[in-house]
């Protein structure tokens, strides 16, 4: 898809020059509905702390992995602290919300933006499917008739469209909900913990680590499997960049600790249940419970009693299908968020009369899952296949928003090479680039050694693909291109800066425009919009991408025209969209932050430069409306 061409440096992303969120101010109303950080912990939890009740089974039974299963997730646990400090960066940078649709999008290319989106869709479509699955398993503990793969798969794909049913309904992600379930899942896995712990003995416990190094030598190749496969403990990280646009304020200070709270949550229960289930129970018994793959529960009944069985098994069946739900959620508006960037077609975001629900995309997000457990069900090993199939879109997510990252953190860099700051930041970019290339190696390694992963995933993306560039063309046939704003945080000497008006009129657009290259001379031009009000929600749901742009249909489409005429005249050019519920001096901040010698703007809309201290001001007579240029030397 062709781009405008970002000459020099690169800007840094955030679609206003706001200093709080892309929001704007929130009544007190409002912010006593947002997430503080044992809220945000919980949905997060609630995601990828249901890991820990499938992946070991999954790895257990994967060739050359075994009783090695829990020192590969140890190994993949120091992975995941760092990234969850790069996650915890993109929740703060990127208030609007969309994980790595948006920062793959700001940071780099709307291209690289969709095919992250692309990524984790294949990511959510299989976190539906093997959440369900594996929720419906731990149900056959409390009730053995269900113990059969094909029942358990009929009745996960029967819970998926009942899911699907709800969300058509229009049922709300609670917070609360998700808070009651994570707690008593968490206090669950923390009792099996401790119930082992007390049975056993803390010396016998730990006398089993030396068993996950038994048996042959493991080679590198075998080693670099078993890593990468490991990955699928940690599924679910993704979900606090979806938590941006109901974070409470401070961001930076609630990310942080729900971000540490999940990393001291998560890393004290995932590899010590994995050593647990996978050298304390023998492999008949795994073997025996293939289908279920109900290990916490037969562990705990085990180890302390059947209560404790039972009660794992509930909570973590209630707990699975809720991340099934989440996924679902999660796929509709990754949905929604792609097509509002027009990659995919505007039907996607059609509500029915009935509920007001997007129903379109809801039906996708319900029916790939479903699509994906027809054939796995017939399977008896359903749930490893699943896992397998993880690998691709899960580990694609995070090397496109590791990336990205980098990219934001070696222009910071730059800025600051000659100040005090340079040192801080060069570590800070140091250390991301050693956590972008070994998640990149885990996934090049599942590219080859799972392939049935790559076949899938890289199908998906590439049907996504195909969509979005059918639709790309059906824009320019309507004299349309696609235009995405990113802030400019630096100065671009001797640019122009343009008030582009809110106007469908091509003539009066290609005026300015063809001013603007007249004004510019070669040098950089940065068109800004001004957004009306009322476009975002002003109280967006969990997972939702409330960046206001994307709302905003008019602007899209006026920087769409503006961008198919400046691409034509070959301009180098920047889009810069500022939010109408945004700081009022905005555009006095970036008119600051440019420093343009010439800003353009069209007699009528002064007053959004009223507060600009101008050199001068001169009006050229074009062949439409009067342009007025403020012009600055500083």
């Amino acid at each position: 898809m062709a781009e405008p061409k970002l000459a020099g440096r690169p800007t840094i992303p955030m679609l206003a020059a706001t200093k709080r969120s892309g929001l704007g101010e929130r009544s007190r109303g409002q912010h006593r509905h947002r997430l503080g950080p044992y809220l945000c912990w919980a949905v997060v939890f609630a995601d990828i702390g249901t890991s820990v009740y499938y992946t070991p089974g999954i790895l257990f039974q994967t060739p050359g992995v075994g009783l090695h299963a829990a020192l590969f997730v140890g190994l993949t646990t120091i992975v995941f602290l760092l990234l969850a400090v790069k996650y915890a960066e993109v929740t703060i940078r990127y208030p609007e919300g969309g994980g790595v649709v948006t920062v793959g999008t700001r940071a780099l290319h709307p291209f690289v933006g969709l095919l992250g989106g692309m990524f984790i869709l294949v990511d959510y479509f299989l976190t539906a499917a093997l959440s369900a699955v594996s929720g419906i398993g731990y149900l056959s503990f409390v009730f053995p008739a269900l113990a059969s793969n094909l029942t358990i798969g009929l009745i996960a794909i029967t819970a998926l469209l009942l899911l699907g049913l709800l969300n058509w309904v229009g049922i709300k992600e609670s917070a609360g909900v998700s808070a009651t379930f994570a707690t008593i899942a968490f206090l669950s896995q923390v009792a099996v913990i401790a119930g082992v712990l007390l049975h056993l003995g803390i010396g016998d416990v730990f006398a089993q680590i030396p068993r996950v190094m038994s048996g042959p030598r493991l080679g590198f190749y075998t080693l670099l499997t078993g890593y990468a496969g490991a990955f699928l403990a940690f599924s679910g990280l993704e979900s606090i960049s979806q938590l941006s646009p109901v974070m409470a304020e401070p961001r930076t200070r609630v990310a942080r600790l729900a971000m540490g709270a999940v990393v001291a949550t998560i890393g004290l229960t995932s590899p010590l249940l994995t050593l647990m289930t996978t050298t304390l129970l023998d492999a008949h018994t795994i073997a025996a419970n293939a289908s279920s793959n109900a290990l916490l529960s037969l562990l705990a009944d085990a180890i302390t009693g059947r209560w404790l069985g039972l009660e794992v098994a509930i909570s973590g069946s209630i707990l699975l299908l809720f991340a099934c739900n989440t996924a679902l959620i999660g796929s509709y508006h990754v949905f929604l968020a792609l097509s509002r960037m027009r990659f995919f077609p505007e039907i996607l975001e059609r509500r029915n009369r009935l509920r007001g629900t997007p129903h379109f995309a809801i039906l996708l997000a319900v029916g790939m899952p479903v699509l994906i457990l027809i054939p796995a069900s017939l399977s008896p090993d359903t749930q490893t296949i699943l896992g397998d199939l993880y690998a691709f879109g899960l580990l694609g997510a995070f090397s496109v928003t590791c990336l990205s990252l980098d990219v934001v953190r070696w222009r910071e860099r730059h800025d600051h090479v000659q100040t005090a700051r340079s040192w801080p930041l060069t570590i800070l970019f140091t250390i991301g680039v050693l956590t972008t290339v070994l998640v990149v190696a885990a996934w090049s390694v599942n590219l080859v050694n799972k392939p049935h992963a790559t076949v899938f995933g890289g199908t998906v993306t590439a049907i996504g693909l195909a969509i979005a560039a059918v639709n790309y063309v059906r824009l320019s046939r309507q004299g349309l291109a696609v235009a995405f704003p990113r802030a400019v945080r630096a100065a671009l000497p001797e640019s122009v800066m343009v008030m582009v008006p809110a106007t469908s009129d091509l003539n009066e657009l290609a005026q300015l425009v063809e001013l603007a290259q007249s004004a510019a001379d070669g040098k950089p031009v940065v068109f800004v919009y001004r957004g009306a009000k009322g476009i975002a929600p002003h109280d967006p749901r969990l997972f939702e991408v409330a960046d206001p742009y994307l709302y905003d249909r008019a602007a899209q489409d006026t920087l769409g025209r503006v961008e198919r005429q400046a691409r034509r005249l070959k301009l180098d050019r920047r889009y810069v969209y500022v939010p109408a519920n945004g700081e009022v001096d905005a555009v006095t901040r970036l008119w600051q932050t440019v420093r343009p010698r010439d800003t353009l703007v069209t007699a009528g809309d002064e007053e959004a430069l009223c507060e600009l201290a101008a050199d001068r001001v001169r009006r050229t007579a074009g062949k439409g409306v009067p342009v007025l240029h403020y012009l600055k030397h500083w």
